[in-house]
């Protein structure tokens, strides 16, 4: 059960009414995950969810690239929704089944894909010691250029704030879900 009411469509007020309709008209389709606690504040859902769809869709990586950060980022974070959100899209980009269990359990996944390598190596670095060394920072600019090194810290910090907002409210799981994440020593 979440810590905050989750409004459904017919008790919003019309500001959140407005937000909620331009979610469900885009890409998204619904308004689930952290809107659903963002809603209560109009203003920054409408900017959380367009800032959401830039680096979710418009990024200059190829969903298998972008799909691992985010599954290190869930990982990172204990993010349970988060991870039961995107693990199905993960594994439709293509990320190999075992790369998805290996992060799933909190180990280095055996990755053949260079750009995979480098991903994987900065999302990690970025959330074990809040920076990254200089020689997995030149790899990605290398890789990837200025933009790209500039969309993959954008997209980290995005989904970083998805998973305090899903853990700060306790957004729950869809009704019968399982949590995906085990649970780790803390």
């Amino acid at each position: 059960m979440a810590r905050i009411p989750l409004p459904g469509p017919d008790e919003m007020n019309p500001a959140q009414r407005r937000v909620h309709d331009e979610v469900v008209a885009g890409p998204r389709g619904s308004l689930v995950g952290p809107l659903r606690a963002v809603i209560h504040w109009p203003e920054l859902a409408d900017h959380w969810q367009k800032l959401g769809a830039l680096v979710r869709f418009r990024t200059d990586f190829p969903p298998r690239l972008s799909e691992l950060a985010i599954l290190v980022t869930a990982r990172a974070w204990d993010a349970q929704f988060e991870w039961y959100a995107h693990e199905p899209i993960a594994r439709k980009a293509g990320i190999a089944e075992e790369v998805i269990a290996a992060i799933r359990e909190g180990r280095r996944p055996a990755l053949a894909d260079p750009e995979q390598q480098v991903i994987y190596d900065f999302a990690t670095e970025m959330h074990e010691t809040h920076t990254v060394s200089q020689k997995t920072y030149a790899h990605v600019l290398e890789r990837f250029g200025t933009l790209g090194v500039v969309q993959l810290t954008a997209l980290l910090g995005y989904y970083t704030m998805v998973a305090m907002t899903l853990n700060a409210h306790e957004i729950p799981l869809p009704e019968g879900a399982a949590p995906p994440l085990p649970a780790r020593g803390r």
